[in-house]
């Protein structure tokens, strides 16, 4: 029972140097994969970001050598770089690897199987246009469920330009 709050001066120095190289070295490898591993989490990302901590957590506490702790930070951040690329350039792999954005409100209209797929309520849409400064639901084009969860309200244009919606089926 002594050993669960303390065992030894030894272990502790021993966790403070294995916390202190494992930060910097997930620091450094976070630093230079860019800014995809920073941004609002998808599916992917947020496998990428678990996959991370799990792995500082065991080389902070000695449960896995430095080198080898280092060694899957650096192949979790090359698999990650891996699979960004391949699906920028397969829209099969970027389908797999990515969700696609949904359309739940278009002109006017809610659309009732992508609300009910993503688990979005009526309630939510006004709340999201509302946090958008839009009073008027007339001035709304569509509302769309971003890849990585957020919700974004587009307004209605004059344009006749190339839409932020052309991706997107309706």
């Amino acid at each position: 029972m002594e050993e669960l709050f303390f065992k030894d001066w030894k272990s502790i120095g021993h966790v403070v140097l294995a916390t202190v190289i494992a930060f910097i070295t997930l620091f450094f490898f976070v630093r230079i994969s860019g800014k995809r591993t920073l941004a609002k989490l998808n599916a992917f990302d947020f496998v990428v970001t678990v996959a991370l901590g799990s792995t500082l957590s065991y080389m902070m506490l000695a449960i896995v050598p430095l080198i080898e702790g280092a060694i899957v930070l650096f192949l979790i951040i090359i698999l990650q770089y891996i699979f960004a690329k391949t699906a920028r350039s397969s829209r099969k792999m970027e389908k797999l690897i990515n969700a696609m954005p949904s359309l739940i409100f278009y002109d006017g209209n809610f659309i009732e199987k992508a609300m009910a797929k993503e688990a979005i309520t009526k309630g939510e849409v006004f709340s999201t246009i509302r946090n958008s400064g839009i009073d008027q639901i007339e001035d709304v084009k569509a509302v769309v469920m971003e890849l990585n969860g957020q919700i974004t309200v587009v307004r209605k244009s004059e344009g006749n330009g190339i839409s932020s919606l052309d991706d997107i089926k309706p």
